[in-house]
């Protein structure tokens, strides 16, 4: 019986992740006149207590069907990640649980449930989206199409955030680390598309990412990958400038290839969070002055229980201010932000 996952994709990873370690990584002697990149063949497989034959199979792709104390064994030999060694799993066992179409055949469009899209909106100045098992984005509320791109806009075939994040110019904009965070992007997709590998849909976007991205046509074959989860990113508002931002990942229970993600600016109360729209009431200080642009994108920190003081734009960031802050603001000299910054004084309760 033919294997269910992806045994040439499982040797790929198995031979990167060989030629990564060297011999101190797994406590074994350097030796001399070592010709191969990273750790030999049989030095793995002893690690793993394998043959070097049967190992040799797996890397060469052979249709073999490892166990799952083999699949341990091998990544501890690795040193793989847990994310790694979930997509071991993955390429070796296929999707779990999941009935595959007939090899060849796109998986059905997907449909978000519109209680979701209206949970999705009634979240709400909080920037949340939705995406789907491919990354598509199935729904948006106006501050994630504020804050990122209008996904409404764009033909249906181009509501994907990897294609978004390696084909637009705007996400080196929008993300204050691009690479690092394209480069946990490209993982995590790749941990997705490994559980559809005959779904022509997903050869297609990662066919036209090759042919349109340089750093994406680099990265791919290194064979990395990421977990999903919860974090923070730095991220700069078409209005607040750069900001700090929690987000939180959700998988729908109905439906868990997709996922809800939702972002709060750092230290920002739900009151505060940004707005925009008609009849949304404008900003203001404590004394009722309407904040000016430069005091939206000060850094307000904590000193000690309801006082915020103030604290000028980071250093790192006052380049990347004046590239992400719309028109009006783009006359505004730099050197005199940091020489004389705003002081902003919030007291709260």
């Amino acid at each position: 019986m033919a294997p269910a996952g992806d045994p040439q994709a499982l040797g790929q990873l198995l031979r990167a992740r060989r030629e990564r370690l060297v011999p101190g990584d797994v406590g074994l002697p350097a030796g001399v006149r070592r010709r191969t990149t990273g750790l030999r063949r049989e030095e793995v497989a002893s690690l793993a207590n394998l043959s070097t034959t049967y190992y040799t199979f797996l890397e060469q792709g052979r249709p073999v069907r490892p166990s799952d104390q083999v699949l341990d064994a091998l990544a501890s030999a690795l040193r793989m990640s847990r994310a790694e060694r979930r997509y071991l799993q993955v390429l070796a066992r296929g999707r779990d649980s999941v009935v595959s179409p007939a090899a060849g055949m796109p998986e059905p469009a997907e449909r978000v449930d519109q209680r979701v899209v209206d949970l999705v909106q009634r979240l709400d100045p909080s920037p949340t989206l939705v995406k789907g098992r491919r990354w598509d984005v199935l729904a948006s509320n106006p501050s994630a199409r504020e804050l990122f791109t209008d996904w409404e806009a764009l033909p249906a075939g181009e509501r994907n955030l990897v294609r978004w994040m390696f084909t637009a110019g705007r996400p080196r904009d929008v993300y204050m680390e691009w690479e690092a965070e394209a480069r946990a992007m490209l993982g995590r997709f790749r941990l997705a598309a490994a559980r559809y590998p005959d779904d022509p849909d997903f050869g297609a976007l990662i066919d036209e990412l090759q042919h349109h991205s340089e750093q994406f046509r680099a990265w791919w074959p290194d064979q990395d990958v990421a977990d999903m989860g919860s974090g923070s990113k730095k991220l700069c508002h078409p209005t607040l400038g750069p900001t700090d931002y929690t987000h939180v990942v959700l998988h729908l229970a109905d439906n868990p290839e997709q996922t809800l993600v939702t972002y709060s600016a750092t230290g920002t109360p739900p009151s505060a969070a940004p707005r925009t729209g008609r009849g949304r009431p404008p900003r203001t200080t404590a004394g009722n002055r309407p904040v000016a642009w430069h005091e939206r994108a000060s850094v307000l920190t904590p000193r000690h229980r309801g006082v915020f003081a103030p604290m000028a734009v980071p250093g790192p960031h006052r380049a990347h201010l004046r590239r992400c802050v719309p028109g009006r603001h783009r006359s505004v000299d730099r050197h005199r932000l940091q020489a004389d910054p705003p002081a902003v004084g919030v007291r709260t309760g």
